[in-house]
Order: C-alpha cells, then structure tokens, then sequence
C-alpha cells in the first residue's frame, strides 16, 4: 500500500508542476512584452530621448541616432534619414506622420508591398512596415496619386506618407531588416 500512496503522490505532484507551468506559459503570452521578456523594440540608448540637433542644420543627421545602416524616422520633426554605410546620410526628407505614432526604439522592416490601400482608403505604394501599436500597423509610404492630406482624425492610422520619389528611395534602400530607428 505504502508503494502506491508514493505512487499517487507522484502523479499528483507532477500534473500540479505541469499545470503550474502551463499557467505561468498562459500568463507570459498575455503579458505586455516589457514583462513577458519577449522582445519588443530595443531599448537603445539612441532612442531613448530626443536625440541632440545641430540647431544651425535642422537636416542634420542627429547625434545618438544610432550605428550602421539604417532609417532614422524623428516623430518630432516628422523628417527620415537614410543612413547608408560609414554614417552617411544618403538622403533625407519630411513627411507627414499618420496620427498613432510608433514609440521611440529600433524596429527591422518587418514587411513590404508595391501597392495596397491604405488604412484611409488612399491607393499607397512603396510601403515599407516596421512595427505595431496596438492594432494599428506602423509604415512608411506613398500615396500614388502624389497627395499627401493630414491624417483623418477619426481614424487612428499608423502611415508615414512620403512623397513618390521619396517613396521609392524609401523601398530601394529599407529591404526586410533593415533597422529602423525611431527617434524624438
């Protein structure tokens, strides 16, 4: 008898660690990512504050927006850097930011399609996506048309619009990973 109580109590205490587990896997899927330990944008130091302007080159490419390759997107002064090799600013141009933004971080370009609808009902091409805010996707493109309106404040859209030409510089140069790095 006594090697079947232990035996019992075995099981027991198995299916109580399996289930303790399964829970605690439930709890970090619903978690925000800062606690679940998934990983969300990086936290950079970069991105962290509003970085440094020159205040004389209001085109400058800010100071601590990062190393290497990348786009650097300012929310502030609604202005892109395509940052190339050695640092170098291979172009950079204003546009006109949807009304959620993305939260300062660095993102890969997650996705890319020539053409689709934006959220507004605009024809876009040229759209280069980084992130998410809630349900709302973060991207950059442009409208094909060439318009460029202000956001519709009853709809919580996430596209960056740029003009064509900058469009397409945007999609030559963001391919799938390239970081982009999201300032102040």
């Amino acid at each position: 008898m006594a090697g079947t109580s232990s035996g019992i109590v075995a099981g027991l205490t198995a299916a109580a660690v399996a289930t303790v587990g399964f829970l605690a896997f439930q709890a970090s899927a619903d978690a925000p990512a800062h606690l679940s330990g998934r990983p969300g944008p990086s936290a950079s130091r970069a991105a962290a504050a509003k970085a440094p302007r020159d205040k004389r080159h209001p085109t400058a490419l800010p100071r601590l927006s990062g190393k290497g390759e990348r786009v650097v997107y300012s929310v502030d002064d609604d202005r892109v850097w395509l940052v190339g090799e050695n640092n170098k600013v291979q172009r950079t141009f204003k546009v006109i930011p949807g009304n959620v933004d993305p939260v300062p971080g660095t993102y890969p370009v997650m996705s890319r399609s020539n053409a689709v609808t934006g959220t507004d009902g605009t024809p876009v091409e040229h759209v280069v996506r980084f992130t998410t805010v809630g349900e709302v996707v973060i991207g950059f493109s442009a409208a094909v048309d060439g318009s460029a309106p202000l956001p519709d404040p009853t709809l919580k859209t996430g596209g960056v619009r740029e003009t064509r030409r900058d469009g397409l510089a945007m999609w030559n140069f963001a391919t799938i990973g390239v970081p982009i790095v999201v300032i102040r």
